[in-house]
């Protein structure tokens, strides 16, 4: 092996260190990153008005998302069967998110349309439905409970919801 080839092998070697020391840094940085719900107004019910969390649950970050006392499924038929706006429209179709707040009690303490549907009364029903939701186990960065912010998109296709 010449000389030449030995140097460019050496700081080929260092480059993909230094690349591989970065890309771990980033990756580590990445982990760390805690989402702040911005409070305008005090909400009732919250543990810390100033460090309500958008959880972001990446692998290894400690973050874990509050969770529902009931599964997405049993969520889904209870949405349709107690939204009576779209009983008898089997061609209604909308979409909308429902945002509630879950305090590190688990405790439900706010809910409300986030992205609006074609109709108030309908959105009045959805609400309805997930504000029955009172209990749940508290999201959790590095397992203390915080309060947080969880997000429910839905879909209506052919008069039925369907979380998306």
């Amino acid at each position: 092996m010449n000389s030449n080839n030995f140097v460019s092998i050496f700081l080929s070697l260092i480059a993909l260190g230094i690349i591989s020391s970065c890309a771990t840094s980033r990756m580590n940085s990445m982990n760390n990153i805690i989402a702040r719900m911005e409070v305008k107004e005090p909400i009732q019910g919250v543990c810390n008005n100033a460090y309500v969390i958008a959880i972001l649950p990446l692998p290894g970050n400690g973050q874990i998302s509050a969770k529902a006392s009931k599964s997405d499924e049993e969520i889904t038929l209870a949405l349709n069967s107690k939204v009576s706006f779209l009983k008898d429209k089997t061609d209604y179709e909308d979409k909308g998110m429902v945002s509630l707040i879950i305090n590190c009690k688990g405790e439900l303490v706010r809910c409300e349309i986030d992205n609006k549907t074609k109709s108030p009364e309908l959105d009045n029903q959805i609400v309805a439905v997930f504000a029955e939701m009172k209990m749940w186990t508290p999201g959790k960065i590095n397992n203390s409970p915080v309060d947080t912010v969880v997000l429910y998109s839905f879909t209506i296709l052919n008069g039925k919801i369907t979380l998306t």
